[in-house]
């Protein structure tokens, strides 16, 4: 039988309650587009910014799931990225890789801004972060030879990153607030051009 992780019942429950939400409660998106940090910053396009303060009224449980977890998936993206970086070989990879740091850096603070306005459900939600990068993963990146590290980073990035794709991807689907479902969309977006060119063999 295949192993399921978590994010595999996170994104079935999305789907669940999502078709038990009700017609979404709409607010205009102020989220400000992100501004390219680098040559790679159209793959990693995916910023908030900070963003206003979402109101708890508008925002429904499904949207604090989404981004209590997205929160987890995040921290764990700047894990992979920080360890690898200075071990990099190819420079378009270590460009792709800092524009993904300050893209999630810049998300993370956004969505940390966004929880404490979320009422409890926001506290409730925090044990989603769990699960999201396999430890095994991240092992399997700090002990790679030096010849190795671009491939393996590219692999264990490459996963990682179309997991947030499928996340993202159905909270559009099934999420209530715009501004939420606004950064979905983008995460979704970027994390999808960003497989394609971990793709890339230089």
């Amino acid at each position: 039988m295949p192993r399921r992780t978590p994010l595999v019942f996170l994104v079935a429950a999305l789907l669940l309650i999502g078709a038990c939400a009700g017609p979404p409660t709409s607010s205009p998106s102020t989220l400000p587009q992100p501004t390219p940090t680098s040559p790679a910053g159209s793959a990693a396009a995916g910023s908030a910014g900070a963003g206003p303060p979402i109101g708890a009224d508008s925002m429904s449980g499904i949207d604090v799931v989404f981004l209590s977890t997205m929160v987890g998936h995040s921290e764990r993206t700047l894990q992979i990225v920080r360890l690898a970086r200075d071990r990099v070989r190819d420079d378009a990879l270590r460009t792709l890789a800092a524009a993904v740091e300050a893209t999630e850096a810049d998300e993370l603070a956004a969505m940390r801004g966004w929880l404490p306005t979320a009422g409890p459900g926001a506290s409730a939600a925090a044990h989603h972060h769990d699960g999201h990068g396999d430890d095994a993963a991240l092992d399997r990146l700090r002990t790679a030879p030096d010849a190795d590290v671009d491939r393996v980073l590219r692999e264990v990035l490459a996963d990682h990153q179309r997991s947030a794709a499928d996340l993202a991807r159905s909270q559009v689907g099934v999420g209530r607030n715009e501004q939420v479902r606004d950064l979905a969309r983008r995460i979704e977006q970027s994390r999808t051009a960003e497989v394609e060119l971990l793709r890339v063999t230089p």
